[in-house]
């Protein structure tokens, strides 16, 4: 990665980063192993270097990012019209037990005896789980009501 690419990248997580700790669903997008694509809602945490999810090594997207690991993800708001869009490759580690990112995530959206019935559920049904971990290599952030977003519309919407 270029210095300048890197550069770009951490101007764009810095005006997402309210975004990466306070939204509770991405969409994550990668090939399935046919090959075709697949757009799949799920919870995420930001560790402030990579979006980490988790699944079960029996998930279909556990073996299709395993063959195919280059990934993207989307991290919208709909008031403020928000949206973070990130780019990476997948890591993945089978860890025992729930994924602790996993119950992290999950505090982000509940607490209290709510949180504690998740994280029972989870240790009662995860044996194991698959860390999914991207570090992105490319991210946009768009602000619609700030005006900041794509430079195609802002072209579109500037001729005189």
């Amino acid at each position: 990665m270029t210095q300048a690419n890197a550069a770009q990248l951490k101007a764009e997580l810095d005006a997402g980063k309210e975004i990466l700790r306070t939204a509770t669903l991405a969409r994550l997008a990668y090939d399935g192993l046919d090959g075709t694509p697949r757009v799949i809602p799920i919870g995420f945490l930001w560790t402030g270097q990579a979006v980490v999810v988790a699944t079960h090594p029996t998930a279909p997207k556990f073996a299709a990012l395993r063959a195919r690991p280059r990934g993207a993800l989307t991290i919208d708001t709909p008031s403020p019209a928000r949206s973070l869009l990130l780019r990476g490759e997948a890591e993945i580690e089978v860890v025992d037990g729930p994924v602790p990112e996993y119950l992290q995530a999950a505090a982000k959206s509940m607490d209290g005896e709510e949180l504690a019935a998740f994280e029972g559920a989870c240790r009662e049904t995860y044996d194991r789980m698959a860390r999914i971990s991207i570090v992105p290599d490319w991210a946009r952030y768009f602000d619609f009501g700030a005006g900041r977003f794509p430079d195609f519309l802002r072209e579109l919407t500037s001729k005189d």
